[in-house]
């Protein structure tokens, strides 16, 4: 699978966990270049605290596109440091 961005990948993978329909990838995936640490915090109630990054393209930022578990709750630790993308955001998963 490919996260993809205005023709540029950010992301490419075949390890893929799926939950709650997004596809997670695994963290070594990312292109580090593209992404910049975003202080965003969000809790879920049986997965846990989600960590975000922007997606940073040339001029353009989509701030908050991906998060990750770093420590998820038990039912959830096989997304445990994956991340997934906000596909409202524009990137593209293929």
């Amino acid at each position: 699978m490919k996260a993809v961005l205005n023709g540029t990948v950010l992301a490419e993978s075949d390890d893929i966990v799926m939950m709650d329909g997004n596809p997670y990838f695994p963290r070594k995936a990312m292109r580090k270049e593209f992404f910049r640490e975003s202080s965003h915090t969000t809790v879920c109630g049986w997965k846990g605290t989600a960590r975000y990054w922007d997606v940073v393209l040339a001029d353009q930022v989509l701030s908050n596109a991906v998060w990750s578990y770093e420590s998820p709750k038990p039912d959830a630790d096989n997304i445990r440091e994956r991340i997934a993308f906000y596909r409202g955001k524009g990137v593209e998963l293929s």
